[in-house]
């Protein structure tokens, strides 16, 4: 248990120096040879571990049945002298007999060791005393898990053989007139689970102080009062709040980790740039993610540490994985021997040893700022430079940081408070901590943002080789080591879990239009014209600052055919810097702990403790829903202290309706497995109590090892069937669509077995990437470039060929074909635009006794028809024109632009089998790829007149899967501006679920993805709502309503009253303010919930089950089940009317319907029917109103828009299922539209203020279509 249970600030404290009868001795020594006095050895003089108390006081604070309280520990036999044993007792209150030599002390904790780290630089006794000395340490164990000490030494007066205690002897001295004799040094260490490495210096130094002032105590006593302290005192959870408690005469500050995967933060961060110059700092980096042997050398101990912490900070979130041992005392030199890669620290004074005696190592002078090499055994080339572009902005940045606290003293007044002045340079060293961060990581995204475009999510694959040839050249020597180390390794690892880590969160907040595009279009890599022309896309768009950002007009939106691929070529933006928004931060002050530290003591300092968090919770407001988490968090803690474990039960449980990010799993698991039979019959009898510790075992059963291999792709070397062939190419990122790869594989084994061999799958492979290489070297003139739009690439280049516009190559982008003409200057001649195209035949002309083939194409716009005599490339070419043409004719007209996309692949794919097969049958093979050039001949593609001019745009939430995916639920929320935003997270967004619990976000303004992809448990989505502006609501088939801050775009807290599938959410607003939600689940059950609490209201249990669907007005609530719609009260959930089924199908049942309310009206369809009913609210007995849908097989969805009933439907057309959208006028009950959209079910509908409707179809198709209202 207790390595769940979350550790105090104190793990074990020593008191360190030589023993009495030693010193007695070396000091006899000396008297007789003055100058012979050598250092001695220290040893460990005192040990205290907790708990510090009594064995009767043990017991009598585990009243409670509480069994955390029972760690382990180890001992340890101190073979030269006993150490004085303070308390160190295991933790059930057993005291060792006083006989023993046996220390108990916390595992992984070396009592040999340990002392030469306390006197890293040997233990001298002086004539004068010195100035106290803090120094820092860090313990690794196998396990990788790092524990951190912190030491302060002092001196101590010694007279006539006799030491000092607490100065009482240089007290007595003092009197008697007497100078001391000599100095002995003491060293106090205290070893914690955290590197709060300011706070425990701050303790250590008030403690100093302490025992210069006492004289009549015993050094123990007060160390032992001291590490007790420490030891009630718990860490923060993470998040923003910092704990405070007072160790005179300082108030000390307890910092919280950012979140649950950030670091704790307690030093001075901008160390290393006060020591080294921002090229020496990103040499040392470079170092790391290399992997490099390196030695930290500098004359104070305590920089040795520090400066080595910095540097593994600067690169979260990678983590250094080999040996980290930041001191090395004087015995300890010959660890920087060891074989593999380490990072170490030593004394300045052994920097000649250490580079003439080790081999390979990079030797980095803290106090010089120099960075060397030791000898080398083979010639080892120079540490490569961190890419160009990410080392630009680094040190731009780095040059604008203030480092000094003292020019920020300049304009302030002076101040007399010591807690002023303590607080004046905390906040100023956490604002540049905050800077520092920041700009180291955006260092680490710079340089591995481009990762994510060689991986493959779905068989975890990375093409490092493929990554390392799109790095400009001068980069390339980097990443070749650093792709080979283990640091990258668990990155990769990370990547492919989709962990969204410090990492990910920047590299989302700081995407580009560009990079959004490339989610949405997954094209083959080409420079487009303005790369080429080396300009810089402006992507900041102007945004009208008003509180409501409404939806953009559509026909405004201009989005470009082909998005820019990222490339080496890519600059990074170095102008505007990655600022984040300052968290506000609360301090909550821990209460005093008294002393003597006796059973009642400690009671009454948890209750206390208890007290003022329950006073905390009881007056912060419920919308400061973390600072709330953090409190119930403390509280939980101080309860499972106490043996309260129903009431720590309940706390956590607290944690899902304020910040589910801090919930300890872990340790809540531990806590019900512990739990006493009269305890856990209290717990199940609670229903809170009893659904948390369901949630919580079911978790573990559930448990699984995650998947967190990595590959690195590798040519097949065996004969590949369809399945194998689909995962080999997926893996190589040529293409991810199942469809189009089951297509080449046709092309690939046409006329021979259906099965790919080795050579083959080689010989396409190489010719897509050298022809992919080979398209990175075009460079077009200006004067060509200034003819093309900005975002166009160039996919193909034919041969020189002679055509009727003059001799030259053509060239094929997204949107036209054009001349490169040839000669003295070449030149730009337009062919035609896809969509202008006509006809494409294939003809030959006569040239003596030749036939040539040749190209012809004609356009509607030209009266002359161009002719190219291309020879051997005039087959491809024919194919590869009639795909685009087709491919484009088709993106026009279904208002989808992902259709040229997926044309371009093909002609892509079509070039390289027909240069892989180099055969006869070769463009009979290219031809299988000619997917929509055959739909075209096979399927009229002409699309109803109302259709085409309702219809505005598709977006595909689907793209890079390798299936469409189903659109369970659509939802539209407005743009809103907050100041603590970025401006382009303020505008609208579409949400859209998926299956298996995914949600991908759009940003609505330009209909680009804006977060790709979190996942809500794993289970069918089944509503989605916008609680409030902050807020959105998920409903889960697990019976779980997530809640989803828009701000951070995560999820951060959870409703788990329900028990069944949650089947949808509304929400009642009261003078334009969100008052309550309601929610229903499968059983019948609605819960009225208190938005700002999201404490349950009320709740009603139905007298039926197969409830669906829920809709509000005028304080009613009506709830669909099958057999009957109820019409309930909302504030007593008394029933008031029903519509019952009146069909004589009793298979049938009601499956959706909907308010009319200023109609009076309730419109719904019933299963397996294409009619709609509509009732009159006030008289439902009448006869309700019929409408049929003409080609309908069911209506699936429906909403209101207007004065008009938007109805989503499934049907057949020529056996296969369409999805078809009826637009019904509510005044005429007539239909006034039908839609053709969707080649699949629509599944869902959304209104976009009422001035678009978005429909969302069925798993062929998977995608969204965005329809104009009238």
């Amino acid at each position: 248990m207790e390595d769940a249970l979350p550790s105090g600030l104190l793990e074990v404290c020593l008191l360190v120096g030589v023993p009495r009868e030693q010193l007695r001795t070396q000091l006899q020594d000396a008297q007789r040879k003055p100058r012979s006095l050598l250092p001695l050895d220290p040893e460990v003089l005192s040990v205290f571990v907790p708990p510090f108390l009594s064995r009767d006081d043990t017991h009598s604070t585990n009243t409670g049945g509480n069994n955390f309280n029972r760690g382990k520990r180890r001992s340890f036999r101190k073979k030269k002298e006993r150490p004085k044993l303070e308390n160190a007792r295991t933790l059930n209150g057993d005291q060792k007999a006083p006989g023993t030599e046996d220390v108990t002390v916390p595992k992984d904790i070396d009592l040999i060791g340990l002392p030469q780290l306390c006197f890293p630089g040997g233990l001298y006794i002086t004539s004068e005393p010195r100035e106290d000395h803090i120094h820092f340490l860090v313990f690794t164990d196998v396990c990788g898990n790092r524990t951190y000490g912190v030491v302060a030494q002092y001196y101590q007066p010694m007279q006539d053989g006799c030491i000092a205690s607490n100065g009482q002897a240089q007290w007595e001295s003092v009197r008697a007139g007497k100078k001391p004799g000599c100095f002995v040094p003491l060293a106090i260490c205290v070893i914690s689970r955290y590197p709060y490495f300011n706070a425990l210096k701050d303790c250590l130094s008030c403690l100093l102080v302490q025992l210069r002032s006492f004289k009549d105590l015993d050094v123990d006593d007060h160390i032992k009062e001291f590490a007790a302290k420490l030891f009630l005192i718990p860490s923060p959870p993470p998040g923003p709040l910092h704990l405070v408690f007072n160790m005179k005469p300082l108030q000390i500050i307890i910092p919280s980790r950012e979140d649950p995967d950030s670091p704790v933060i307690d030093l001075d961060l901008h160390l290393p740039l006060l020591c080294f110059k921002p090229e020496q700092v990103l040499q040392i980096i470079t170092c790391i993610l290399t992997e490099r042997k390196m030695v930290f050398f500098s004359s104070d101990w305590a920089l040795l540490t520090l400066v080595a912490e910095c540097f593994m900070l600067y690169l979260h979130p990678l983590q250094w994985q080999h040996t980290f041992v930041p001191l090395l005392s004087r015995h300890m030199l010959d660890f920087v021997m060891a074989p593999t890669s380490f990072l170490m620290g030593c004394h300045a004074d052994h920097f000649e040893v250490v580079s003439t005696e080790a081999e390979d190592l990079i030797l980095i002078n803290i106090d010089d700022g120099n960075i060397s090499h030791s000898k080398m055994v083979e010639e080892e080339p120079e540490i490569p430079d961190v890419p160009a572009q990410a080392a630009e902005t680094f040190k731009k940045r780095a040059e604008s940081l203030q480092l000094h606290y003292d020019l920020e003293l300049c304009h302030l007044r002076a101040t007399t408070d010591l807690g002023e002045l303590q607080m004046r340079r905390r906040a100023w060293q956490q604002k540049l901590n905050t800077e520092v961060q920041q700009m180291t990581l955006q260092l680490i995204v710079n340089i591995f943002r481009e990762v994510k475009d060689h991986l493959n999510y779905e068989h975890r694959v990375f093409n490092s080789e493929e990554f390392l040839k799109t790095r400009a050249i001068g980069d390339q020597p980097f990443y070749g080591k650093v792709l080979e180390t283990y640091m990258f390794h668990s990155f990769l690892k990370a990547r492919l879990n989709r962990k969204m880590d410090a990492f990910a969160r920047l590299e989302l907040s700081t995407q580009s239009e560009e990079d959004r595009f490339n989610l949405m279009f997954r094209t083959p890599r080409r420079l487009t014209m303005e790369k080429m022309a080396s300009k810089r896309l402006n992507s900041q768009n102007i945004i009208n600052r008003r509180m409501v950002i409404s939806m953009p007009n559509l026909q405004d939106i201009k989005l470009p055919e082909s998005p820019a691929r990222k490339s080496s070529l890519r600059r990074i933006e170095t102008d505007i810097a990655v600022r984040k928004p300052s968290k506000s931060v609360s301090t909550f002050k821990i209460p005093e702990i008294h002393f003597p530290l006796m059973s009642h003591c400690v009671h009454s300092y948890y209750t206390e403790f208890f007290n003022h968090l329950s006073r905390a919770i009881n007056t912060l407001p419920p919308d400061n829903s973390a600072l709330l988490a953090r409190y119930f968090y403390l509280r939980g803690l101080i309860s499972l202290m106490q043996g309260k474990l129903l009431n720590a039960l309940s706390d956590f449980q607290n944690l899902d309706k304020t910040d589910l990010r801090i919930f300890p799993t872990e340790l809540v698991r531990k806590i019900v497995e512990t739990l006493p039979p009269s305890e856990r019959f209290q717990a199940d009898r609670k229903p809170e109590l009893k659904r948390l510790i369901s949630l919580v075992m079911e978790q573990q059963r559930e448990m699984t090892k995650t998947d967190d291999h990595v590959k690195h792709f590798e040519l097949p070397k065996t004969h590949m069937q369809l399945d194998d062939f689909v995962k080999r190419i997926q893996e190589s990122g040529i293409v991810r669509d199942t469809d189009t790869i089951h297509r080449l594989f046709d092309a690939l084994t046409v006329g021979q077995q259906k099965q790919i061999d080795p050579e083959t799958f080689r010989d396409f492979y190489n010719y897509w990437k050298e022809t992919e290489a080979e398209a990175q070297e075009v460079n077009l003139p200006p004067a060509v470039i200034e003819h093309l739009d900005k975002n166009e690439c160039v996919y193909k280049l034919s041969c020189s060929v002679k055509t009727n516009y003059g001799v030259g190559k053509i060239a094929l982008t997204q949107k036209r074909l054009f001349l490169l003409t040839e000669g003295g200057r070449p030149g730009y001649v337009h062919i035609a635009a896809f969509r202008d195209i006509e006809d494409v035949k294939n003809t030959t002309v006569a040239f003596l006794l030749l036939r040539i083939p040749t190209l012809r194409i004609e356009t509607i716009y030209k009266k002359q028809v161009f002719e190219a005599n291309l020879k051997t490339e005039c087959d491809l070419w024919y194919l590869i024109v009639k795909e685009m043409w087709a491919g484009k004719k088709m993106a026009d007209d279904h208002k989808d632009p992902q259709y040229i996309q997926q044309a371009l692949t093909n002609v892509l794919l079509m070039d390289a089998v027909v240069g892989a097969l180099q055969s006869s049958k070769a463009i009979y093979a290219a031809s299988k790829l000619s997917y929509f050039d055959r739909m075209k001949n096979e399927v009229p593609m002409m699309i109803p007149k109302t259709t085409s001019e309702t219809l505005k745009h598709k977006i595909n939430p689907s793209a890079g899967e390798t299936f469409p995916q189903a659109i369970d639920v659509l939802l539209y929320t407005p743009g809103h501006l907050d100041i603590s935003e970025r401006p382009d997270n303020a505008h609208p967004k579409l949400w859209c679920a998926l299956n298996e619990g995914k949600v991908v976000v759009f940003d609505a303004s330009t209909w680009t993805i804006q977060q790709h992809c979190f996942r809500m448990g794993r289970c069918k989505l089944t509503c989605m709502v916008m609680v409030e502006q902050s807020q959105v609501w998920i409903g889960s088939q697990d019976s779980i309503i997530y809640i989803i801050n828009t701000h951070s775009m995560s999820c951060n807290k959870q409703l788990n009253d329900h028990h069944s599938d949650i089947t949808d959410i509304v929400v009642e607003t009261k003078n334009g303010i969100p008052s309550e939600a309601y929610s229903s689940s499968l059983d019948g059950t609605v819960i009225a919930w208190n938005i700002s609490t999201l404490k349950v209201n009320r709740a009603f249990q139905l007298p039926c089950q197969n409830l669906t669907s829920i809709k509000l007005h005028n304080d009613q609530l009506w709830c669909c089940t099958g057999s009957c719609i109820f019409v309930m009260s909302t504030y007593e959930f008394r029933l008031q009317m029903k519509i019952e089924h009146h069909l004589k199908d009793v298979c049938s049942y009601f499956l959706c319907f909907q308010l009319f309310p200023e109609r009076n009206e309730v419109w719904a369809s019933y299963s397996g029917s294409s009619d709609l009913y509509i009732w009159n609210t006030k008289d439902f007995a009448s006869t309700p109103q019929k409408i049929h849908l003409q080609d309908c097989s069911e209506i699936t969805c429906m909403i209101q828009v207007k004065n008009q009933m938007w109805v989503g439907s499934t049907g057949t057309s020529q056996g296969k299922i369409k999805g078809k959208i009826y637009v019904i006028s509510a005044e005429k009950k007539t239909v006034e539209k039908e839609l053709f959209g969707h080649a699949d079910t629509v599944k869902a509908l959304c209104s976009a203020e009422d001035r678009y409707v978005l429909s969302g179809a069925g798993k062929e198709e998977g995608k969204i279509a965005i329809w104009k209202v009238e």
